[in-house]
Protein backbone atom coordinates (compact mmCIF):
# COMPACT_ATOMS: atom_id res chain seq x y z
CA UNK A 1 0.00 0.00 0.00
CA UNK A 2 1.64 3.29 -1.29
CA UNK A 3 1.27 6.45 0.72
CA UNK A 4 -0.51 9.46 -1.08
CA UNK A 5 1.59 11.89 -2.63
CA UNK A 6 1.91 15.43 -0.62
CA UNK A 7 -1.22 17.08 -0.83
CA UNK A 8 -3.36 14.43 -2.49
CA UNK A 9 -6.41 13.16 -0.79
CA UNK A 10 -5.09 9.43 0.35
CA UNK A 11 -7.15 6.74 -1.28
CA UNK A 12 -9.38 4.50 1.00
CA UNK A 13 -9.42 7.73 3.31
CA UNK A 14 -13.16 7.97 3.57
CA UNK A 15 -12.91 4.09 4.01
CA UNK A 16 -11.04 4.18 7.20
CA UNK A 17 -13.10 6.72 8.46
CA UNK A 18 -16.33 4.98 8.38
CA UNK A 19 -14.76 1.50 9.25
CA UNK A 20 -11.84 1.93 11.73
CA UNK A 21 -13.64 5.30 12.70
CA UNK A 22 -16.79 3.65 13.53
CA UNK A 23 -14.73 0.89 16.46
CA UNK A 24 -12.91 3.67 17.46
CA UNK A 25 -15.99 6.19 18.20
CA UNK A 26 -17.30 2.79 20.08
CA UNK A 27 -13.81 2.62 22.35
CA UNK A 28 -13.30 6.48 22.60
CA UNK A 29 -16.96 7.95 23.25
CA UNK A 30 -15.82 11.15 21.72
CA UNK A 31 -17.28 14.91 22.41
CA UNK A 32 -16.93 16.99 19.99
CA UNK A 33 -17.24 21.37 20.02
CA UNK A 34 -16.28 23.75 17.58
CA UNK A 35 -16.81 21.79 13.92
CA UNK A 36 -18.18 24.42 12.49
CA UNK A 37 -15.18 26.63 13.06
CA UNK A 38 -13.37 24.32 10.45
CA UNK A 39 -12.73 26.46 6.95
CA UNK A 40 -14.21 24.50 4.59
CA UNK A 41 -11.63 25.15 1.88
CA UNK A 42 -8.33 26.60 2.04
CA UNK A 43 -4.80 26.07 3.80
CA UNK A 44 -5.41 25.24 7.50
CA UNK A 45 -3.42 24.38 10.25
CA UNK A 46 -4.62 22.44 13.18
CA UNK A 47 -2.33 23.51 16.65
CA UNK A 48 -3.16 21.18 19.46
CA UNK A 49 -1.94 20.17 22.66
CA UNK A 50 -0.38 16.56 22.65
CA UNK A 51 -1.52 14.37 25.46
CA UNK A 52 -1.10 10.66 23.60
CA UNK A 53 -0.07 8.63 20.54
CA UNK A 54 -3.92 8.19 19.90
CA UNK A 55 -4.23 12.56 19.39
CA UNK A 56 -3.11 11.74 15.55
CA UNK A 57 -6.05 9.56 15.82
CA UNK A 58 -9.03 11.62 16.74
CA UNK A 59 -8.36 14.53 15.05
CA UNK A 60 -8.65 13.33 11.96
CA UNK A 61 -11.43 11.07 12.95
CA UNK A 62 -13.11 14.37 14.07
CA UNK A 63 -12.51 16.61 11.42
CA UNK A 64 -14.61 16.90 8.37
CA UNK A 65 -11.97 17.37 6.50
CA UNK A 66 -8.02 15.15 5.44
CA UNK A 67 -5.95 16.46 8.05
CA UNK A 68 -2.43 15.44 7.50
CA UNK A 69 -0.28 14.65 10.65
CA UNK A 70 3.55 14.03 10.79
CA UNK A 71 3.84 10.36 11.78
CA UNK A 72 7.04 8.22 12.69
CA UNK A 73 8.73 5.97 9.87
CA UNK A 74 8.50 3.29 12.39
CA UNK A 75 4.61 3.54 12.07
CA UNK A 76 4.97 2.35 8.59
CA UNK A 77 7.77 -0.24 8.66
CA UNK A 78 7.27 -1.97 11.89
CA UNK A 79 6.83 -6.33 11.39
CA UNK A 80 4.19 -8.02 13.04
CA UNK A 81 0.60 -7.95 12.93
CA UNK A 82 0.91 -4.72 14.83
CA UNK A 83 3.21 -3.18 12.33
CA UNK A 84 1.08 -4.32 9.57
CA UNK A 85 -2.33 -2.71 11.56
CA UNK A 86 -0.26 0.35 12.21
CA UNK A 87 0.76 0.73 8.05
CA UNK A 88 -2.42 0.36 7.27
CA UNK A 89 -4.03 2.77 9.24
CA UNK A 90 -1.34 5.85 9.01
CA UNK A 91 -0.89 4.66 5.16
CA UNK A 92 -4.48 5.00 4.70
CA UNK A 93 -4.85 8.49 6.42
CA UNK A 94 -2.51 10.05 4.49
CA UNK A 95 0.26 10.68 7.43
CA UNK A 96 3.27 11.83 6.30
CA UNK A 97 6.23 9.43 7.53
CA UNK A 98 8.84 11.24 9.35
CA UNK A 99 12.53 9.36 9.90
CA UNK A 100 13.75 11.16 13.23
CA UNK A 101 16.85 9.65 13.01
CA UNK A 102 17.78 11.91 10.81
CA UNK A 103 19.93 15.29 11.55
CA UNK A 104 17.03 17.09 9.13
CA UNK A 105 14.12 15.59 10.15
CA UNK A 106 12.70 18.57 11.86
CA UNK A 107 13.16 21.02 8.66
CA UNK A 108 12.02 17.78 6.27
CA UNK A 109 9.02 17.69 8.16
CA UNK A 110 8.29 21.58 8.06
CA UNK A 111 8.98 21.66 4.02
CA UNK A 112 6.21 18.36 3.52
CA UNK A 113 3.93 20.47 5.57
CA UNK A 114 4.10 23.24 3.48
CA UNK A 115 3.60 21.14 0.79
CA UNK A 116 0.20 20.50 2.05
CA UNK A 117 -0.73 23.97 2.71
CA UNK A 118 0.54 25.51 -0.44
CA UNK A 119 -1.91 23.01 -1.96
CA UNK A 120 -5.09 24.56 -0.09
CA UNK A 121 -5.19 21.11 2.25
CA UNK A 122 -5.34 21.04 6.28
CA UNK A 123 -1.92 19.69 8.38
CA UNK A 124 -2.14 18.85 11.95
CA UNK A 125 0.87 19.99 14.13
CA UNK A 126 1.59 19.94 17.98
CA UNK A 127 3.93 23.00 18.76
CA UNK A 128 4.70 21.24 22.30
CA UNK A 129 6.79 19.03 20.10
CA UNK A 130 6.31 15.35 22.00
CA UNK A 131 3.44 14.54 24.06
CA UNK A 132 3.25 15.77 27.79
CA UNK A 133 3.46 12.98 30.39
CA UNK A 134 2.73 14.99 33.34
CA UNK A 135 -0.43 17.33 31.63
CA UNK A 136 0.88 20.31 31.85
CA UNK A 137 0.90 22.59 28.82
CA UNK A 138 4.31 22.99 27.35
CA UNK A 139 6.46 25.96 25.66
CA UNK A 140 5.56 25.92 21.77
CA UNK A 141 8.51 25.53 19.59
CA UNK A 142 8.84 28.08 16.75
CA UNK A 143 8.18 25.52 13.76
CA UNK A 144 4.29 26.09 13.51
CA UNK A 145 5.48 30.09 13.58
CA UNK A 146 7.59 29.43 10.25
CA UNK A 147 4.57 27.40 8.54
CA UNK A 148 1.91 30.60 9.40
CA UNK A 149 4.12 33.13 7.92
CA UNK A 150 5.20 30.87 5.06
CA UNK A 151 1.87 29.60 3.89
CA UNK A 152 -0.37 32.78 5.12
CA UNK A 153 -2.76 29.41 6.82
CA UNK A 154 -5.02 30.31 9.02
CA UNK A 155 -4.47 28.83 12.47
CA UNK A 156 -7.39 26.56 14.12
CA UNK A 157 -6.41 25.99 17.80
CA UNK A 158 -7.49 22.78 19.34
CA UNK A 159 -7.95 21.11 22.76
CA UNK A 160 -8.08 17.58 23.48
CA UNK A 161 -8.87 16.20 26.63
CA UNK A 162 -8.47 12.67 28.22
CA UNK A 163 -6.65 10.93 25.16
CA UNK A 164 -4.07 9.83 27.84
CA UNK A 165 -6.80 7.18 29.02
CA UNK A 166 -6.58 5.43 26.38
CA UNK A 167 -3.82 3.86 26.76
CA UNK A 168 -1.67 5.26 29.74
CA UNK A 169 1.90 5.29 29.93
CA UNK A 170 3.30 1.73 30.66
CA UNK A 171 -0.41 -0.03 29.68
CA UNK A 172 -0.04 -2.23 26.58
CA UNK A 173 -3.78 -2.35 25.87
CA UNK A 174 -6.45 0.35 24.84
CA UNK A 175 -9.69 1.22 27.51
CA UNK A 176 -12.24 2.72 26.91
CA UNK A 177 -12.30 6.67 27.45
CA UNK A 178 -13.83 9.61 27.94
CA UNK A 179 -12.44 11.77 25.00
CA UNK A 180 -13.21 15.58 24.45
CA UNK A 181 -12.05 17.70 20.91
CA UNK A 182 -12.70 21.25 20.94
CA UNK A 183 -11.87 23.07 17.47
CA UNK A 184 -11.62 27.02 18.53
CA UNK A 185 -12.08 29.77 16.97
CA UNK A 186 -9.56 30.50 13.61
CA UNK A 187 -6.71 32.74 13.87
CA UNK A 188 -5.01 34.88 11.32
CA UNK A 189 -1.72 35.44 12.51
CA UNK A 190 0.16 35.77 9.51
CA UNK A 191 -0.74 39.21 8.53
CA UNK A 192 -0.83 40.24 12.61
CA UNK A 193 2.88 40.61 12.28
CA UNK A 194 3.51 40.70 9.09
CA UNK A 195 5.65 44.10 10.06
CA UNK A 196 7.73 42.33 12.60
CA UNK A 197 10.79 40.66 11.78
CA UNK A 198 10.57 37.42 11.31
CA UNK A 199 12.33 35.41 14.75
CA UNK A 200 10.07 38.18 16.99
CA UNK A 201 7.26 37.43 14.60
CA UNK A 202 7.58 33.50 14.78
CA UNK A 203 7.79 33.88 18.56
CA UNK A 204 4.64 36.07 18.88
CA UNK A 205 2.36 33.46 16.61
CA UNK A 206 3.78 31.03 18.64
CA UNK A 207 2.87 32.41 22.07
CA UNK A 208 -0.68 33.28 20.16
CA UNK A 209 -1.39 29.77 19.32
CA UNK A 210 -0.17 28.35 22.78
CA UNK A 211 -3.02 31.10 25.00
CA UNK A 212 -5.57 30.15 22.55
CA UNK A 213 -4.49 26.27 23.25
CA UNK A 214 -4.44 26.82 26.90
CA UNK A 215 -7.87 29.19 26.96
CA UNK A 216 -9.43 26.02 25.41
CA UNK A 217 -8.43 23.30 27.94
CA UNK A 218 -7.17 25.05 30.75
CA UNK A 219 -3.97 22.76 31.85
CA UNK A 220 -1.59 24.72 33.63
CA UNK A 221 1.41 26.43 31.70
CA UNK A 222 4.85 24.32 32.13
CA UNK A 223 6.72 27.55 30.71
CA UNK A 224 9.44 25.35 29.69
CA UNK A 225 10.09 23.60 26.40
CA UNK A 226 9.36 19.30 26.82
CA UNK A 227 11.83 17.41 25.87
CA UNK A 228 11.73 14.32 24.55
CA UNK A 229 12.89 11.17 26.52
CA UNK A 230 15.34 9.31 26.37
CA UNK A 231 14.66 5.97 24.36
Amino acid sequence: MQQAAIGEMPPFYEVSRKTVGTMLRLVLRPTINGIENIPTSGPVILASNHLSFFDSIVIPLASPRHVAFLAKEEYFTGTGVRGAINKAFFTAVGAIGVDRSDPRAGQRSLEMQLDVLRGGGAVGIYPEGTRSRDGRLYRGRTGVGHLVLSSGATVLPVGLAGTENIQPVGSRYMRPAKVAITFGEPLDLASRYADLPTGRARRQITDDIMTAIGAITGQQPAGVYNERPAA
